[in-house]
């Protein structure tokens, strides 16, 4: 996955490096060309010194080709004006932002755009915001044999309910992520876009997991 960090504070510094660990194409873009020097020696993605909402900064981290952007300044005002640049000119597929002012969050989750808060818990949700699109396995215990995996909610599934992926014995759908709160859903809890599903599975129902998904 191409991925472009705009703002290399703390927040931005870790999940740069987080993402490069885990493989991905990692591209900064920091005012402060100084901020480079917090990523280390080992940083091999591209870096880009400018303002995050200046359009020739973003064409010059080939914006017009990333899978996601991150905005995490110090400015919740620069953030969102990032995100909807990428996320309505650039029509980038995933687009998060940070956010101090935590009443601002249904505002933009209205027009479409993920936030995170907190530098050590965002880290690791914005990593796990970009990387939630195919079926991901998060845990396995035993020897393989039961896995967690994690998926979001397919277009499909939309409108239904958590009963109708579940197969007793077999698949059970743990956890529900849906804006930026976790939770135990019931058999009856319904569906909506863009929800982050954590589903517990044997490995032997993998393939009917696949089909209930529609991914098989």
């Amino acid at each position: 996955m191409k991925v472009i960090v705009v703002g290399l504070g703390r927040m931005g510094t870790g999940l740069a490096l987080n993402l490069m660990r885990k493989g991905h194409q990692v591209t900064v873009i920091d005012s402060n060309p100084e901020a480079f020097q917090n990523l280390g020696k080992d940083f091999s993605g591209h870096k880009v010194t400018g303002i995050g909402f200046d359009r020739d900064v973003l064409k010059k981290a080939r914006i017009d080709q990333v899978d996601a952007v991150v905005s995490c300044t110090a400015s919740d005002e620069a953030n969102v004006v990032i995100a909807r640049i990428a996320k309505n000119i650039y029509r980038v597929p995933r687009v998060v932002a940070r956010l101090y002012d935590s009443t601002k969050a249904d505002l933009y989750r209205r027009i479409g755009i993920q936030t995170i808060s907190t530098t050590v818990w965002g880290i690791e949700r914005a990593t796990e915001l970009l990387t939630y699109h195919q079926l991901d396995s998060v845990f396995e215990m035993g020897n393989g044999n039961v896995n967690v995996v994690r998926i979001e909610v397919p277009p499909l599934l939309v409108g239904h309910t958590v009963k109708e992926i579940t197969a007793i014995g077999e698949i059970h759908v743990t956890g529900v992520s849906r804006y930026n709160k976790t939770f135990i859903p019931t058999g009856g809890t319904t569906l909506e876009a863009e929800d982050i599903l954590y589903i517990t599975v044997v490995a032997s129902a993998a393939h009917k997991l696949k089909s209930m998904l529609g991914l098989a």
